[in-house]
Parts: C-alpha cells; sequence; structure tokens
C-alpha cells in the first residue's frame, strides 16, 4: 500500500507517494518494482486477440487504448494530483497551464453565454476573453474581485460562469473565493478557479467553493523550468466532462513531460517552504526601503488581502511584486538591469529568481490602478520570483538594484 492511500498522512509524505500504483512501477510477476513510473512512449497500444479487443471497455480511465488516452506515466501524474486536491475525483493534464483554463472554459461555456473573470487576472485569461471566447460567442465582463456586491450586481441571465484567480499573478489581491463561490452557486454559475499561486498544499480549492481548480503545473509543480503542463482538477461531474472535452480536441501530454512532473512533485513542499520562507523575508526587507511605495505580497500584513490569506490559506509561495516610489519606466529597467541573481523572463516557481517589470493600470477595466493609499507616480511596479538562492544574497542584489534605480531618478 502506497503512502498516498491514506489521506491522514501529512503532505509531504502524500507527495512522495501520490500516484505509485504497483501495477504502474512494476509487472504482472512483480508489482513495485521500480520507484517511479517508467516513460511509456506509445502512440499504439496493442491487443493480444481480438477477444480481448471486442472486451476492453469503450472509455475507462487506466486502462490502455491508445496512445492519446494516456498510460501510466501519465495516469500517474493524474492520479497524484487528484489525490492532493480535497474532493477531487479526477484530474486532466493539458500541454500548459493556458491549455488548461482554455480547456475548463470551453467545457464550461456554450455560444450565447456570459464569463465573468477577475480583473487582476492572469494577461492570457484576459486575452482569451478578448479573443477566441468572443469569437465562439461567449462575452466576458471583468469585475472588481475585491468587492462581492458588484460581482452579484454583474451576473446577468446569460452568465455561465466565472474564472478566479487568488492571488491575482501580478498585483496579488486575494479574493474571498468562499464568499464568491457562496453567490455564484445561488445564481447557479460554475466557479473555476486558477489556483497556481498557492496550489492546494497552500489553498484546496474543491473545499473552499471552485468547480474547477487550474494550475499551470510549469510552476510549482514542474520546479525545475524544463517542462510545460497544466492541469484540471474537478469533482465527478465537472471531471467527466473536462476528460471528454479534452478527449474530443485531441488534447494530450508527452510521458517524457509528465515524467518531469512526476519528479518535481516530490519535493515541492520543500521548495515551497524554502521560497515562501525567503519570499516574506525579502517582501519585510523591501518595505522597509524608502525607494519602495508599497509591497504587494498576501503573506505581509498590510498587502491587500492579507486577512483572507490568513483565514483561508494554509501556505504561500515565492511570487510578489512591489511599486516604486515615483521614478521611471527607464530607472527601473536600470533596476532589473542591474540584478545578477535574477534572470529575466516571464515564468515563476523553478529553482531561480526572475524579475520582470509590471504595468497593471493599462489593462485594468473594472478596479483602479494604483491602489487607494498610492500617490498617482507610483505605477512602475516589479515583480519578483523567489528561488532557492540563500535570502542574504538576494536581499543584498535587490539592494544593488535600488542603488540602479536612485543613479537613474537623479
Amino acid at each position: 500500500m502506497s503512502a498516498s492511500d491514506n489521506s491522514d498522512y501529512g503532505d509531504g509524505t502524500r507527495l512522495v507517494g501520490a500516484g505509485r500504483q504497483p501495477a504502474w512501477t512494476g509487472t504482472a510477476d512483480h508489482p513495485g518494482a521500480v520507484v517511479n513510473p517508467p516513460v511509456f512512449r506509445a502512440s499504439t497500444h496493442l491487443y493480444p486477440d481480438m477477444a480481448a479487443l471486442r472486451a476492453h471497455p469503450a472509455n475507462e480511465d487506466g486502462r490502455f487504448y491508445y496512445g492519446r488516452r494516456g498510460a501510466p506515466t501519465q495516469w500517474a501524474l493524474a492520479s497524484a494530483l487528484t489525490e492532493l486536491e480535497p474532493g477531487a475525483t479526477g484530474t486532466v493534464l493539458y500541454p500548459s497551464g493556458v491549455s488548461a483554463i482554455a480547456g475548463a472554459l470551453l467545457t464550461v461555456l456554450r455560444p450565447g453565454d456570459v464569463l465573468l473573470m477577475t480583473d487582476n487576472a492572469y494577461e492570457p485569461s484576459r486575452v482569451m476573453g478578448r479573443g477566441f471566447l468572443r469569437d465562439f460567442g461567449v462575452e466576458t465582463r471583468w469585475f472588481d474581485s475585491t468587492d462581492a456586491a458588484a460581482f452579484e450586481a454583474a451576473i446577468c441571465g446569460r452568465t455561465r460562469a466565472v474564472l478566479l484567480e487568488s492571488p491575482g499573478s501580478l498585483t496579488m489581491e486575494v479574493q474571498d473565493v468562499p464568499a464568491l463561490s457562496a453567490i455564484a452557486k445561488a445564481r447557479g454559475l460554475t466557479v473555476v478557479l486558477d489556483n497556481t499561486w498557492a496550489s492546494p498544499l497552500g489553498f484546496p480549492a474543491l473545499s473552499h467553493g471552485a468547480d474547477i481548480s487550474v494550475m499551470s503545473l510549469t510552476k510549482h509543480v514542474g520546479g525545475h523550468s524544463d517542462a510545460m503542463m497544466g492541469s484540471a482538477s474537478a469533482g465527478p461531474d465537472w471531471y467527466r466532462k473536462l476528460r471528454l472535452r479534452a478527449q474530443g480536441m485531441g488534447i494530450v501530454v508527452a510521458p517524457d513531460d509528465a515524467s518531469l512532473m512526476l519528479r518535481g512533485l516530490r519535493t515541492m513542499k520543500l521548495r515551497l517552504a524554502h521560497e515562501t520562507a525567503s519570499a516574506l523575508a525579502i517582501a519585510q526587507w523591501l518595505e522597509a526601503r524608502p525607494e519602495v511605495a508599497r509591497v504587494l505580497c498576501p503573506m505581509l500584513p498590510g498587502s491587500p488581502g492579507h486577512e483572507l490569506w490568513l483565514r483561508d490559506f494554509t501556505g504561500g509561495c515565492g511570487l510578489f511584486s512591489f511599486v516604486l516610489k515615483g521614478g521611471t519606466s527607464a530607472a527601473r529597467d536600470a533596476l532589473i538591469d542591474a540584478l545578477a541573481l535574477f534572470g529575466i523572463g516571464y515564468s515563476w516557481g523553478g529553482f531561480e529568481s526572475l524579475a520582470t517589470p509590471v504595468d497593471p493600470a493599462p489593462i485594468r477595466t473594472a478596479s483602479a490602478w494604483p491602489l487607494p493609499g498610492m500617490a498617482q507616480g507610483d505605477l512602475f511596479g516589479v515583480r519578483l520570483s523567489i528561488g532557492l538562492e540563500d535570502t542574504a544574497d538576494l536581499i543584498a542584489d535587490l539592494e544593488r538594484g535600488l542603488a540602479a534605480w536612485q543613479g537613474a531618478t537623479r
């Protein structure tokens, strides 16, 4: 029996055992012979005879049929992710996090529907609302994720679903997911939550009211910046629909990538713990700096949504933002260019630290930026993804970056 068979175990123990079914890690005469599920590379699955072909279940999870339906490498990853999400019946894998969001929305929505999307959503999600969802006859409307009354007022007779993202991946506002989900359920809406920031280890999404929990596995699960994948986990009704929609669109993930994700999953708790502690220490240091107008980190007291984070979350991660006190775009560029330990790249959750500029004002449609209490000139933000480097080294690097910012603003 694997450790994952008992939900009473702690997260670290469950991560070690999740998805490691003996049938997938051995042979008939030696089940569980290896630690990790082998990488099954196969487009064609063979049957011993015609009787076996005719007797095969038409579309059953965890059974060889054809390569597009997966094999033990993909099944083990999907099973492991399902075990980590309380209330989930199954998990569908997608080639990327964006693909997972698209797959979930295309499962839930129909032409003529209205989708309500949080105004602090991931930019590719906003692009979907303005792009292919509109082309398929779905109207997307944005709402202020911190205003439950405005959210309820935005629901109309055609509204079918809401896409939440808590915290938002640029400005980090935490949403009251249980309250918004309760409003949505009372009006018959389906709740899709992008839960990449915290993962089920820090925020069990289905337990807090979401119907479908989406993650970019590229981030924390992979953890090594060498593979891309996404997932959507749900209860029995929505899982069945997600699975059939993904099959209908021919979606499949590569077994080699699934193997990399399984490898990353085993150490995710340890990496998250280090990144979270380091991020909080760096956020506290930045908060005391005279160059910084605001630190946007849900784990930091006084940051937007901190009280909700304390109430609902059991963990955090290394992703947060800060806003410079005035300055210029060129000065912010000088800050980022001066960093030696932070790479410049559009991702996060890997072992390496990253820094990118944040400019939320042009993309906001339902909520204002800058935030209340900030000056109109406090517009230049920087998003940090804290990796596994020593915290003191990262702080020293940021000090060099702020010195460069000061030099560029004189």
